[in-house]
């Protein structure tokens, strides 16, 4: 089975944007931030993605890379 890739520094990085900044902008939690960052998570809320996408004027799938199964 294939797997999700996070991205979501990666874009912070390009947009010059702190984990701190992005959550004040987003309003979502830090700690929250900090697990999609790190890919600790198995799940997101749409609201969440949404939030993240407005705050960096970004698309899902610059913040979402599917990999198929190798």
């Amino acid at each position: 089975m294939g797997k999700i890739i996070l991205r979501l520094d990666r874009v912070m990085a390009d947009r010059k944007m702190s984990l701190n900044e992005l959550s004040e902008k987003a309003g979502v939690a830090n700690v929250n931030l900090s697990k999609l960052k790190n890919g600790r998570i198995s799940a997101i809320r749409f609201s969440t993605l949404i939030a993240i996408c407005e705050a960096l004027d970004c698309q899902p799938g610059d913040i979402l890379e599917y990999s198929p199964e190798e």
